[in-house]
């Protein structure tokens, strides 16, 4: 064990980092994979992108992971296999990219695995009097250590529920660190499974920053594209754009209590799917409406519960967009028609839009190793202060 101390001092003392950040959302499509190199910590990190890959999960991984993915009743021996595959198949992903890219592993300090989160569920939703905000993610990190022979920093979701948060988003730590600016107020908006935001006002505290859940995504969307269509998404919304917007669906869908909560707040597929769709239908006789007038209506529920959130916030900010989301141009399309300004890709800050999420698990694996106390500063109970992630050494 004191060598591998001895390791993680040299690593937290060295100028600079090379750090492997690992992302699979609640779209199941596969793992993000960004190789980092990060110079300093807190207020003066410095990261660079070097290589970034998405590695497909194949249909068997997708299929058990639904099986175990936002559901309440589950095979206990599956969910124990799983974490195990996971963190297994997580560790062969990152040893064949890594060769690929050239790259010796040996070369890595450290890798920051995010997991595969399977349920989320903080009081505001289960309401339960006296019980914790709670997350699970799979994908143990000891498995991917010992594959890879690479120091791993996971489960980081844990802490930040251990000090009163919710466990999400946790985008606004790496967000805040990397890409606040001292000439604009920008809002990144995220349009993963879940759509989420970042506010950053204009030389903000940690305190000013506004992070927040907004409610779907492309969940529903992608679910529904793959029950009818056997396609794993709208592609270019190609299916949206066939269909109408059903206004009397749509003024329903947007009266469901989470989206008019107020911020900061989170949410997950939980709440948010293709059952809870089917009801909103069902209860306004409209079983029969057709697919593409149900893709085109989630497109326009997801960017008005995006727009009516935007709208919100204290200032005219300048909107920069990231996830799967940023490739479906109908979408991008109405929310910037409800804005009445463009929206753009975080590829305009010089940030990957596909890598931004693994890129800032990067950055909290480089807090948890070399940050320290004074990186955020804060009173807020829901964004505490604290250095997140659980060490896995290789031996």
């Amino acid at each position: 064990m004191l060598q591998h101390i001895e390791k993680l001092h040299r690593i937290a003392s060295a100028s600079e980092r090379l750090i492997v950040g690992l992302m699979s959302g609640t779209s199941l499509d596969g793992l993000d994979i960004a190789l980092c190199k990060i110079s300093g910590h807190g207020t003066s990190t410095n990261l660079r992108c070097e290589k970034f890959t998405t590695v497909d999960y194949s249909e068997a991984l997708k299929t058990a992971v639904q099986h175990v993915f936002a559901q309440q009743v589950v095979s206990l021996d599956a969910l124990c296999l799983l974490n195990a595959q996971i963190g297994q198949l997580h560790g062969e992903m990152i040893n064949q990219t890594l060769l690929d890219w050239g790259v010796a592993n040996e070369s890595v300090d450290l890798i920051a695995s995010h997991g595969q989160t399977i349920y989320h569920r903080p009081s505001s939703f289960h309401k339960m009097k006296n019980q914790p905000n709670s997350t699970l993610q799979i994908g143990d990190g000891d498995h991917i250590a010992a594959i890879t022979g690479i120091t791993t920093v996971s489960d980081f979701r844990q802490k930040h529920i251990a000090h009163g948060g919710e466990g999400a988003p946790l985008a606004m730590y790496g967000d805040y660190l990397l890409l606040r600016s001292e000439k604009e107020h920008r809002i990144l908006l995220n349009i993963g499974g879940i759509a989420n935001i970042t506010y950053l006002p204009r030389s903000a505290t940690f305190d000013e920053v506004i992070c927040s859940d907004i409610g779907p995504g492309n969940t529903i969307m992608d679910a529904l594209a793959r029950l009818h269509c056997d396609y794993d998404y709208d592609k270019d919304a190609n299916i949206a754009k066939q269909g109408s917007i059903n206004k009397v669906l749509l003024k329903r869908m947007l009266k469901q209590s989470f989206i008019n909560l107020p911020l900061p707040k989170t949410t997950g597929p939980e709440t948010f799917n293709l059952d809870w769709f089917n009801a909103q239908l069902k209860a306004i006789h409209l079983e029969n409406l057709s697919v593409p007038d149900q893709m085109a209506t989630l497109n326009a529920f997801t960017a008005h519960a995006i727009a009516n959130t935007l709208e919100q916030l204290p200032e005219i900010s300048t909107v920069y967009v990231s996830g799967g989301g940023a490739h479906n141009p109908l979408l991008l399309d109405n929310i910037s028609h409800l804005l009445k300004r463009p929206v753009f890709s975080t590829n305009k800050l010089d940030v990957n839009s596909d890598a931004k999420e693994a890129i800032l698990f990067a950055v909290l694996a480089n807090e948890c190793v070399a940050g320290d106390e004074r990186a955020f500063l804060s009173d807020n109970a829901k964004q505490p202060n604290v250095s997140m992630g659980k060490l896995s050494f290789p031996s």
